[in-house]
């Protein structure tokens, strides 16, 4: 597989694994009436960096952005993408031919730590949600979201299998 073979499947199991997350928090939602994150406040801390503006004391009081929900949705898949390359750099590339689902996993619950240690506390939540009405809750479905990605990671690396050569 030469580099921009492995480029095309890392964007394609990123992708895919983001895709499978969202169905997830689609179907919480849907069902159980569990709202899912605001991606227009997550492209309102990502513009408020541009600034210089690291931390908000709580993002929904910030001034809105123009383009912020765009920013937010476009963040959140290259996100997804950069880790899928997380994913590949730990396993070796062999594991797109032959994708095993502990390392997905286990690379999509790690990836939980850039919200309780990035995301949260820059919107104001603190770290881990700590500032949140019910941080205990805020952290599970947290927990859960990436452990939804993680099984994403893994669905969309089968499903990478069987495609012809990008």
């Amino acid at each position: 597989m030469d580099f921009g073979e492995l480029g095309l499947r890392v964007v394609f199991v990123g992708a895919g694994a983001t895709a499978v997350m969202d169905l997830w928090a689609l179907t919480q939602k849907r069902l159980l009436g569990i709202p899912s994150l605001d991606y227009a406040m997550v492209g309102r801390w990502i513009a408020g960096l541009k600034e210089g503006k690291v931390a908000h004391d709580t993002i929904g009081r910030s001034p809105p952005v123009v383009g912020e929900k765009a920013i937010g949705w476009a963040a959140h898949y290259l996100v997804g993408i950069v880790f899928a390359g997380l994913l590949v750099a730990l396993a070796g590339k062999d594991w797109l031919s032959a994708p095993m689902p502990g390392i997905a996993i286990l690379v999509g619950l790690m990836t939980v730590a850039a919200p309780f240690l990035i995301l949260q506390p820059g919107m104001g939540a603190g770290v881990a949600a700590s500032r949140t009405p019910k941080p205990a809750v805020a952290r599970t479905r947290s927990v859960i979201a990436h452990l939804s990605f993680g099984i994403g990671l893994y669905l969309a690396g089968l499903i990478s299998t069987i495609l012809p050569p990008l």
